[in-house]
């Protein structure tokens, strides 16, 4: 038997454009003659369509798109995930289409309603198993969060499931897919079944899926996966022996550096939130630093040079050495470049505001109007020229609320928001190891705003390597003040940097969406309240 699998990038909403997908798959999959062609879930509207399930009228377009596909291939069987309305139940749902029609339904029973998942707002859980019959070879249908528990895959090979069909829609973030790998070859030796996992690739907003399909049999493992971050397809040649499937080209696997699924995912992530949503480029804040550095270089992979521009606005604060910096990394993108002198504006705000300002001290506000005269700048040029801002704080400065609100929090995407600072140099020196594009000595330099005179990160918060785990242990696994000192680390810096993240809630909630790369970002994963007492 031949199974031919689809990993490709479907846009939420864009039904026609899905339907359109799926159709020049088939098309390009005609030479291989598959009995069987299997897409991911929720192929036709993309994945997470949120509150788009709610209208009625996307189900219209959802009827008319699979009686499109069915009459476009009457003697192709193929199964593909879209959402089903029934009465006043909507369904996670794939069907096997052929012969002009629906043949056979199954709909997703285990709805995962964690972390960045909340399925149980939109779908009622179906019941029970779909077997379909391909070839007199008996298979079952499952969709994604079916495959981590029992229950479905104990019902199909119950009922005499020869091989699982599994299509998802399944995030990436560090170490997912080995976590996949553990749960299905688990599954496959405990039930003596392969199982075929399709997963669909691209981002949607802060999400970003990797693809990395794979077919996991009993005994052998990983037999086959598809690349990571990016579209595939595959024939599967499956053939008969001792009474089971067993895949005949099989391919070894060769696993990714951390560092490269870590780039690739932010790089991908990127690209579809400017493509997708139409912007013509990509506009970044270029402060000599090592995070506007790697933010200019993942756009610039993401999109192409020739559509990444940097401003450099040196204040008097601002170092020789950063605007340098800055100018030589742009030479060595090939991207555009531009210094604004943010002086006279800086003056022009003091000015109006010195009446205000009148017997008070200077303080952390003369610092923001810095911030805030680049984000004005940045914004106006965005609007002039359709570039997209790409705002440059990473995870640690989001978490403790090291940036200024309408500074450089002022933009549409944030590239590092999900990246730890001390990850932000293990991406940068990963990238460099392919092609030298980051000036080292951005790499080698203490952090620094450059705000006031001789000023560094570490005046006003912990090293980054203490701060990071701090955050992983408060942010990703929800441990208390007494657990994390408990841990090692000192309880009055514990006990500042929780009360940093805690209070820093609002700015979070103003701050533009960025690719999720961690167990637990912020934005979807990690919903707390702005008006909260509740303290350590």
């Amino acid at each position: 038997m031949k199974i031919s699998i689809v990993q490709e990038n479907p846009v939420v909403g864009d039904v026609k454009g899905n339907l359109a997908l799926a159709l020049n798959a088939i098309e390009d999959l005609k030479k291989e003659k598959p009995d069987l062609v299997l897409f991911s879930e929720m192929f036709l509207t993309g994945y997470p369509p949120e509150d788009l399930l709610l209208r009625d009228d996307l189900f219209v377009s959802l009827d008319e798109a699979i009686n499109k596909l069915a009459s476009h291939c009457p003697d192709l069987n193929l199964i593909i995930g879209y959402p089903r309305k029934k009465n006043q139940n909507i369904y996670n749902a794939a069907g096997l289409i052929c012969g002009g029609e629906i043949k056979a339904e199954y709909f997703k029973q285990e709805l995962p309603n964690y972390k960045v998942f909340d399925e149980k707002r939109y779908f009622s859980p179906g019941k029970g198993p779909c077997l379909i019959k391909i070839k007199d070879r008996v298979l079952g249908l499952t969709i994604c969060e079916d495959i981590w528990y029992t229950k479905a895959i104990r019902q199909a090979t119950r009922r005499g499931a020869e091989l699982i069909l599994n299509l998802n829609a399944s995030p990436f973030h560090k170490n997912k897919l080995e976590e996949r790998k553990t749960v299905l070859i688990s599954h496959a030796d405990k039930f003596s079944v392969p199982i075929i996992y399709v997963n669909q690739v691209g981002g949607q907003d802060e999400l970003v899926f990797d693809g990395s399909s794979l077919v996991v049999s009993p005994g052998s493992g990983i037999d086959l996966q598809l690349p990571s971050f990016k579209t595939a397809t595959a024939t599967l040649d499956f053939v008969n022996k001792d009474g089971g499937f067993q895949l005949k080209n099989k391919k070894k696997v060769v696993e990714s550096l951390e560092a490269k699924n870590l780039y690739d995912a932010i790089v991908l992530g990127t690209k579809d939130y400017i493509e997708k949503n139409g912007f013509t480029g990509a506009l970044i804040g270029s402060s000599g630093g090592i995070d506007s550095a790697l933010t200019a270089v993942i756009a610039a992979d993401a999109i192409g040079s020739d559509r990444v521009k940097t401003v450099m606005m040196p204040f008097k604060y601002t170092s020789d050495m950063s605007v340098e910096d800055a100018a030589l990394l742009a030479q060595n993108l090939s991207i555009q470049h531009e210094v604004i002198e943010i002086q006279d504006i800086y003056n022009s705000f003091e000015k109006s505001l010195k009446k205000e300002f009148k017997g008070k001290k200077k303080d952390k506000t003369e610092e923001n109007l810095q911030s805030r005269s680049r984000g004005v700048l940045l914004m106006a040029i965005s609007n002039k020229s359709g570039y997209l801002v790409l705002t440059t704080g990473n995870k640690s400065e989001t978490a403790v609320g090291y940036s200024t609100l309408y500074g450089d929090t002022a933009g549409g995407f944030a590239v590092l928001k999900d990246v730890p600072k001390t990850w932000v140099y293990e991406l940068a020196n990963y990238r460099n190891s392919i092609s030298q594009v980051i000036p080292q000595r951005i790499i080698d330099r203490p952090p620094s705003a450059e705000l006031a005179p001789d000023q560094k990160d570490s005046d006003s918060l912990p090293e980054y390597k203490i701060l990071d785990e701090i955050i992983e242990l408060y942010v990703e696994k929800d441990l208390s003040l007494v657990d994390i000192v408990e841990k090692g680390f000192e309880k009055k810096t514990v006990k500042k940097v929780i009360k940093l993240i805690d209070k820093s809630e609002y700015k979070r909630r103003q701050a533009p969406p960025g690719v999720r790369i961690t167990a637990r970002g912020f934005g979807k994963d990690r919903r707390y309240p702005i008006t909260n007492r509740y303290f350590q």
